[in-house]
């Protein structure tokens, strides 16, 4: 069968650009680019007790059976949804099936016509597009920039304005400055959402999150949380208020028109829940120190990004370096993946660096010396 020439053309360009993505098997090199922040993801423990909640609960279910407004609302929807919204300070919590269901289901149903929405440039794809589905106009304020997001803010009329940002940003590892953009959305009509998914289970009190570490829960409109990063499992949830939990039931395409997770996926979330605690989110802590201070002491510190997040950036501005450097440290048995444009602008392609509980300081040193050496 034919293939169209205009799909063949942009797959032509990203060969010619050494952009192409593939799809790679696991192997078992030494992970430091995965999002199992504190290794949940590989916990037998977690497995373990998922199973005992579920033979506990009579459930012998594989799936949900249909979307959650007609037959997939198992109880363990109900339990689970409570528990996130007390551990997160809410009135209420709406579990989607991932966070880009999330993100799009979010975004396509708040904003109205006559609304404003002003994004930070560097936000996650998975929010873009559901701006792209929102009757609201849009524009992008430049990262961390609160100068120029009170400039659009003055510049155009709008019945509400919704600010978009995130707690910790996927690609650079660091974080928005909330105070800031709490102040910057204290007047009418303007409302301020923000993504925790690489916050969750690395800030705040046993891992609640960034705005839970500055106590701002209250003055945030709605909280994203994902779970496919610290958490290791799969889904997310929207945090705020009854009227937001209503009105997403009601008008979120993304949730409504999709069967429900299964009563698996749901028991996990509700049990890697329970494992954030203190000492599990400490060692990443120590690990994330180790790190920064092995940074400095081989004078790395030029080529990375700042963060106190688990996730770090070595930037290096050509596809084909960064592709061969990220070859160079496979062959040494260790997991580095490029990132390279589209998924970042283009010049500023990187190795991203994630951190985990599981990582030895032993690795970490091993890790950074050899990139001193090919850097």
């Amino acid at each position: 069968m034919n293939f169209p020439n205009k799909l063949i053309h942009k797959l032509n360009q990203r060969i010619e650009s050494n952009s192409l993505r593939s799809l790679d098997s696991s192997t078992d090199l030494i992970d430091f680019y995965s999002n199992d922040y504190l290794g949940f993801a590989q916990s037998e423990e977690i497995f373990n007790l998922t199973h005992d909640l579920l033979l506990k609960e009579n459930i012998k279910l594989n799936g949900a059976t249909g979307s959650r407004l007609i037959s997939g609302n198992h109880f363990l929807y109900q339990i689970t949804e409570e528990h996130i919204a007390q551990f997160h300070k809410t009135e209420k919590a709406l579990l989607f099936n991932s966070g880009y269901d999330a993100n799009v289901g979010f975004f396509s149903a708040i904003p109205q016509r006559g609304d404003v929405i002003f994004y930070d440039e560097l936000i996650h794809a998975s929010i873009r597009d559901g701006i792209q589905l929102s009757k609201a106009k849009a524009y992008k304020f430049k990262h961390n920039d609160i100068a120029h997001l009170q400039e659009l803010l003055n510049r155009f009329d709008y019945d509400n304005a919704y600010i978009i940002t995130e707690s910790v940003f996927s690609m650079d590892g660091d974080s928005a400055n909330l105070i800031d953009f709490i102040e910057i959305s204290s007047k009418d009509n303007t409302f301020l959402i923000v993504d925790e998914a690489h916050a969750l289970g690395v800030f705040g009190k046993n891992g609640a999150g960034l705005v839970q570490e500055l106590g701002i829960e209250d003055k945030v409109f709605a909280r994203i949380t994902t779970y496919g990063k610290a958490l290791g499992c799969h889904g997310a949830a929207i945090l705020g208020s009854k009227n937001l939990y209503d009105f997403l039931v009601n008008f979120s395409r993304s949730f409504i028109y999709t069967t429900g997770l299964s009563p698996h996926s749901v028991a996990t979330i509700r049990v890697a829940y329970e494992q954030l605690i203190p000492n599990k989110i400490n060692v990443l802590k120590d690990k994330i120190t180790h790190f920064k201070s092995e940074l400095k002491r081989l004078e790395l510190e030029h080529k990375f990004i700042s963060s106190s997040s688990a996730i770090q950036c070595c930037i290096v501005s050509s596809p084909e370096k960064t592709k061969d450097l990220a070859k160079n440290l496979q062959q040494k048995g260790f997991n580095v993946k490029p990132i390279l444009s589209p998924t970042v602008p283009e010049g500023q392609e990187r190795l991203r660096i994630c951190l985990h509980s599981f990582n030895s300081d032993e690795e970490i040193t091993r890790i950074l010396s050899l990139l001193a050496t090919f850097v």
